[in-house]
């Protein structure tokens, strides 16, 4: 039904056969789904909100699996932020449309809608979510299951979340809290930047702390991972990666995001339009030699090179890049280790180094870095020069309630 859809898709196979019982691999909520409570959604009108990465161990789409179950009718799809095939740019809008084998409408949460609507759900009596996150507060999957929940609980339809792990861990947390003023879609809820949450854990914390904002009751139910250890980072397992959106290839530049993303809100490239977005960084007036020797001291866990590159639109990838077709200075980031690498900490030395470095020059966007910040204090503490490892831990006194 769906495996069309699935070209662009870079997947990295193990190079041993891949073996279900075995303690390097773990069971995804869809799997677990299949095996042992798929009686639970036989008899009913399913919704699935999915994408490309919704994928089995044996690289079958769940919704290709489903339907060939005769007791199993969906009768409707939803898609986040890039599209059901993952192929749409970073802030491409995506359009409804109809899947052409079966004729299932496809409805799109990133289009004129965010939330499922009535008319959308009329003819579902369960709602099933499997859709593969990153682990970062801006990353709008998490923004999509935000709103299915609350439409879920307005309609008084029942949730499935499909676990899946979180790709960065689920051990570490990192940034402040979310202000409510600065809510938005790249952030609907008081978490941290990093949340060392999975999509599971985070859709309990979403209905349990009442953060939807609903006065309705929310029928969730979890399917959990198994066999997963929160410490480990998804590549640490055999089980296929899929790229999460096309700016993720691979579990570097997703530790990378998490810190790097803030760069968006800046007059500095973030490495869209290239082949290491969240990994290089520059802009035409930047000196790069320059930059890295004032920040290498600073740096933990990672290696710099002075890099240079052209931001190009790249179809389903990039489009209108910072600074395209421009030649731009900057560095390029290695993660050389996950455990002394903070990525906020680098990015906000990164941007300390900038700022000390071309006053005049650099510039924030302070509408967007505030809202991927979560905050207005560190973009202040920043241009106050206040180093960054006090910013940190200013962040981190308030992480103590979460």
């Amino acid at each position: 039904m769906l495996k069309y859809l699935f070209i662009f898709i870079l997947i990295v196979f193990s190079t041993k056969a891949q073996q279900k019982n075995s303690n390097n691999y773990f069971l995804s909520g869809a799997e677990v789904l299949i095996e042992k409570h798929l009686h639970s959604i036989e008899n009913k009108r399913i919704g699935v909100v999915c994408n490309h990465s919704s994928l089995l161990s044996n690289s079958v789409h769940l919704v290709d699996w489903l339907s060939a179950n005769k007791k199993i009718k969906i009768t409707a799809l939803f898609t986040p932020e890039h599209g059901i095939g993952g192929s749409y740019a970073a802030g491409e809008k995506v359009n409804d449309s109809v899947d052409l084998k079966s004729g299932i409408p496809i409805f799109s949460l990133y289009g004129k809608n965010i939330k499922p609507t009535k008319t959308m759900l009329q003819d579902i009596d369960i709602i099933i979510f499997d859709i593969q996150d990153v682990g970062a507060r801006f990353y709008t999957y998490i923004s999509t299951l935000y709103y299915v929940l609350q439409a879920a609980a307005e309609n008084d339809i029942p949730v499935v979340v499909l676990d899946r792990p979180n790709l960065i861990n689920g051990d570490k947390i990192e940034g402040p809290l979310l202000e409510e003023e600065l809510l938005s879609f790249v952030g609907v809820a008081k978490i941290p930047i990093r949340y060392g949450m999975t999509i599971g854990e985070l859709a309990y914390l979403f209905v349990g702390e009442n953060l939807i904002h609903t006065t309705m009751q929310t029928d969730l139910t979890v399917i959990k991972l198994e066999n997963w250890e929160r410490e480990k980072y998804y590549d640490e397992y055999s089980n296929l990666f899929i790229p999460p959106s096309p700016n993720i290839p691979d579990i570097e530049t997703a530790i990378a995001y998490s810190g790097n993303c803030l760069i968006e809100g800046t007059n500095i490239s973030e490495g869209r339009g290239t082949d290491y977005p969240f990994l290089v960084i520059g802009a035409p007036f930047i000196d790069n030699k320059l930059l890295l020797n004032d920040l290498n001291f600073k740096l933990s866990g990672a290696k710099l090179e002075d890099y240079e590159f052209i931001p190009k639109t790249i179809e389903g990838k990039a489009i209108n890049p910072k600074y395209e077709n421009q030649v731009c200075k900057g560095l390029k980031l290695t993660i050389t280790d996950r455990e002394s690498f903070v990525p906020l900490k680098f990015t906000l030395e990164l941007i300390s180094s900038l700022i000390k470095l071309y006053p005049e020059k650099f510039k924030f966007n302070e509408t967007a870095f505030d809202k991927l910040a979560g905050t207005e204090s560190i973009r202040k503490m920043l241009l106050m020069k206040i180093p960054a490892d006090e910013i940190i831990k200013a962040g981190s006194r308030i992480l103590i309630s979460f």
